[in-house]
């Protein structure tokens, strides 16, 4: 009995197929990876800008951040005209690619006047 001659040539697509679905697997993930990294950057650069428009102290905007970032974060503050911009930058880990800087901005009504430095 003669076998076909296309015998084994699933396994062979197979084999020459993995490594493009693994690689798809891995931008995939380095991507969403990036993703959630400039997502909680933004979570924290809105976190402080709430908290400097009521008012707090630079320190405790920048703990804000921190907390909404869930890493440590390079926090810079500007309040001009009524609004507060908050800047938050950190490095992420992205596979494939290394550690890479990000940045968010945020800004805020200054809800007290005061709060940013007008007002009565």
């Amino acid at each position: 009995m003669d076998q076909p001659p296309d015998r084994g040539s699933v396994t062979v697509e197979l084999a020459m197929a993995l490594p493009a679905v693994l690689g798809l697997i891995a931008l995939l993930v380095a991507l969403s990876s990036a993703a959630v990294g400039q997502l909680q950057l933004a979570d924290a650069a809105r976190a402080g800008a709430r908290a400097a428009a009521l008012g707090q102290p630079d320190a405790e905007v920048t703990a804000a951040a921190e907390a909404a970032a869930g890493r440590p974060v390079t926090v810079s503050l500007e309040r001009s005209g009524g609004l507060v911009w908050v800047r938050c930058q950190t490095a992420v880990w992205i596979p494939l690619a290394g550690t890479r800087q990000v940045s968010s901005q945020a800004a805020a009504i200054c809800e007290p006047e005061r709060a940013c430095g007008y007002g009565p």
